[in-house]
């Protein structure tokens, strides 16, 4: 039933429904970026939020709309982290119990912490975002629970499309926004109401080249809800899309699909943090590493990144930062 892009009537509802909940995050101007690129990079601090990403949007769009009897029957996810944390935020700040998140193993304990800290049943299933998503529809059969879908329904979409209405309140003579694509949610949200309220802004999705399914499902004209991805950084933009944003991507409201490289996403990590001061986890930088890896095309643009989360083990930052030092 929910399995469709929302309209940008839906969008505009979600973003009454979600503002007392969610931060109004920042459009902000990098200076240190803009000045390397040769372009006006503005950044949307979506790392900004309560639970360290975007996710919080469609979280409480979609439980604010259950109906008792949804609620009673228990809440239920799957997640590689960050949309996990905000469903259980969002139930904990609505008063809603009984909880349930499936996640991968491999999930960064930043990521698994959070969640628990709010209160959540935790499920840890599996090594893939695939094999957790495939014990919450078991968990889902068994017990007659409400999934809450992380990309792949109306609610949680118009909610990250929320993100979208801010950024043209703040700039609305951009050239680009760039976001990033794991399952599509919010390129999804931010496409259908840019592309209504200001069309001549290009929407961009970013990939990185470990998980490229949003690129390979336009090639093929196949839509892969499941995709095995290579080991990466980007661990909340592994694995397959929904038939969401493949709806809204054949129907051109995304303009291009760029790929990015690992060696690009560790630097842009890095450099959130040395010249941004700001803790970005890497599916989050994935937009400064397609700058970066594509300096022309932006060159003299105003560009948008939506800098989608901060949840990155304190360990695996080190790691990079060091490594970087050491080049």
């Amino acid at each position: 039933m929910f399995q469709r892009p929302p309209t940008l009537t839906e969008i505009w509802r979600a973003h009454a429904r979600v503002h007392p909940y969610v931060m109004r995050t920042p459009l902000r101007r990098a200076a240190a970026f803009s000045e390397k690129f040769d372009a006006d990079i503005f950044l949307k601090l979506e790392n900004w939020q309560p639970t360290g990403s975007f996710k919080v949007r469609g979280a409480f769009n979609l439980l604010a709309q259950l109906s008792p009897q949804e609620i009673a029957r228990g809440l239920l996810a799957a997640s590689a982290g960050n949309h996990g944390a905000a469903v259980s935020y969002a139930a904990q700040q609505l008063n809603l119990s009984n909880v349930h998140i499936f996640v991968p193993r491999t999930t960064p304990r930043a990521k698994v912490n959070k969640m628990k800290r709010f209160g959540a049943n935790l499920h840890e299933v599996g090594e893939t975002y695939d094999d957790a998503h495939h014990a919450a529809v078991e968990y889902e059969r068994a017990h007659d629970a409400t999934f809450v879908h992380a990309y792949d329904d109306a609610r949680t979409v118009a909610g990250a499309g929320t993100c979208a209405l801010e950024i043209l309140q703040d700039a609305q003579d951009l050239d680009f926004v760039l976001v990033p694509v794991g399952g599509g949610g919010l390129i999804s949200g931010i496409a259908v109401a840019i592309k209504q309220l200001a069309p001549r802004i290009r929407i961009v999705g970013i990939q990185p080249d470990a998980s490229p399914s949003l690129r390979d499902s336009l090639r093929d004209s196949v839509c892969y809800e499941e995709y095995t991805a290579a080991e990466t950084i980007c661990d909340g933009l592994a694995g397959g899309i929904g038939k969401i944003v493949f709806d809204v991507a054949q129907n051109k409201l995304i303009d291009e699909v760029i790929i990015v490289t690992e060696r690009a996403v560790q630097k842009a990590v890095a450099s959130f943090a040395r010249d941004e001061q700001t803790i970005v986890e890497g599916s989050g930088a994935v937009g400064l590493g397609a700058v970066a890896e594509n300096p022309a095309m932006f060159k003299n643009k105003r560009v948008a990144l939506v800098v989608s989360g901060a949840n990155m083990d304190a360990a695996r930052l080190a790691q990079i930062l060091e490594g970087e030092m050491e080049q």
